[in-house]
């Protein structure tokens, strides 16, 4: 994780710099991110076993590091002599982060450019300490991955024939809509995985909000279901797409992996409470459940429950911005 390097702010992908962040919310992204990930890895395996996959022995509880360990002991001059010396100014510039950088109004700083040099430090520092031997990104950080590599390569033995003792890279293109809109905090669309950050409700219903046009996509990149069957669920999709049938699964799945099959129980009973009229099979504990955490559920003593209006309990308690938006909310004709 980067609690060095989200100090600096990497240029990749970006047309203006980034602001210098504050460094104990740096720390504090640290810790969160450090959470959030050895969480997603252990109720992803859950899913994967529910699916049916063995991943005894597949899958082990991440190591989760922060640069910081490393970075923050180096001084200037030891880090010129360990990574600027085998850094060449051209092949820097030549990186498309830089180039894109460079040919726009406001420039790139000296900051920005060298983090390139901060982050292939990084992986040699993990090959050389925790035997890495791969890095993965998106296809914007193709660059930095390979200055890696080439560091790697000059540090390391070149002649060494063991394939463990070798660097490789691989990138994936960055996951975009159909129509060609990037996922991301910049973009404005991101969903988090903390659910402090967006509610298990609103994460499945991203989900159910996508696009026809990319749903069978998100059904191969985001889950584990084989082909035929989200072949089946296609064809479904395809004869009553009213229904958001595949939207339905993708949202389950996803949410599984991320919140749990709990958070799917719960997003599936505030959808159902909201959006549809049949509340048939549903119990006061399944609904307190579902809201548990959601602003729009308050909690009164027996007394102010029986003794006040609804619209002005509504009102109290800002469910509603004012009694009179409460009427208006509802047919007082009858």
């Amino acid at each position: 994780l980067g609690g060095a390097t989200g100090r600096v702010g990497d240029p990749s992908g970006r047309l203006t710099e980034r602001q210098l962040a504050d460094i104990k919310q740096v720390s504090d992204n640290v810790d969160s991110l450090t959470q959030g990930i050895r969480s997603f890895f252990k109720r992803a395996s859950a899913y994967a076993e529910s699916r049916g996959m063995n991943v005894e022995g597949l899958i082990m509880e991440p190591a989760v590091t922060s640069n910081l360990q490393w970075h923050e002991n180096i001084n200037l001059l030891d880090f010129l002599r360990t990574v600027g010396v085998h850094a060449r100014v051209n092949t820097m510039l030549n990186r498309e982060s830089v180039k894109a950088r460079l040919t726009s109004q406001r420039g790139l700083s000296f900051t920005e450019f060298t983090y390139q040099l901060l982050q292939a430090y990084d992986f040699y520092h993990l090959h050389k300490n925790h035997e890495c031997s791969i890095q993965i990104g998106g296809s914007d950080q193709w660059g930095n991955i390979l200055a890696g590599i080439e560091l790697i390569g000059r540090l390391e033995d070149p002649n060494s024939e063991d394939i463990e003792a070798k660097a490789f890279g691989l990138t994936t293109p960055l996951l975009t809509t159909a129509s060609g809109e990037k996922f991301g905090k910049s973009a404005g669309n991101a969903v988090w995985l903390d659910a402090n950050l967006t509610s298990v409700f609103d994460f499945y219903q991203y989900f159910i909000r996508v696009d026809d046009a990319d749903v069978e996509k998100y059904l191969k990149l985001f889950t584990l279901l084989d082909h035929d069957e989200i072949a089946s669920i296609m064809k479904a999709h395809i004869t009553q797409p009213e229904k958001r049938i595949a939207q339905k699964r993708l949202a389950a799945e996803v949410t599984y992996i991320v919140h749990s099959d709990t958070g799917v129980s719960r997003a599936i009973t505030l959808t159902k409470l909201l959006f549809e009229s049949d509340y048939n099979g549903l119990t006061a504990q399944q609904i307190t459940s579902a809201l548990e955490g959601d602003p729009r559920l308050v909690t009164v003593n027996e007394t102010e429950l029986f003794d006040s209006p609804i619209m002005k309990l509504a009102a109290k308690y800002r469910l509603v911005a004012s009694t009179c938006k409460f009427l208006s909310e509802f047919d007082t004709t009858d």
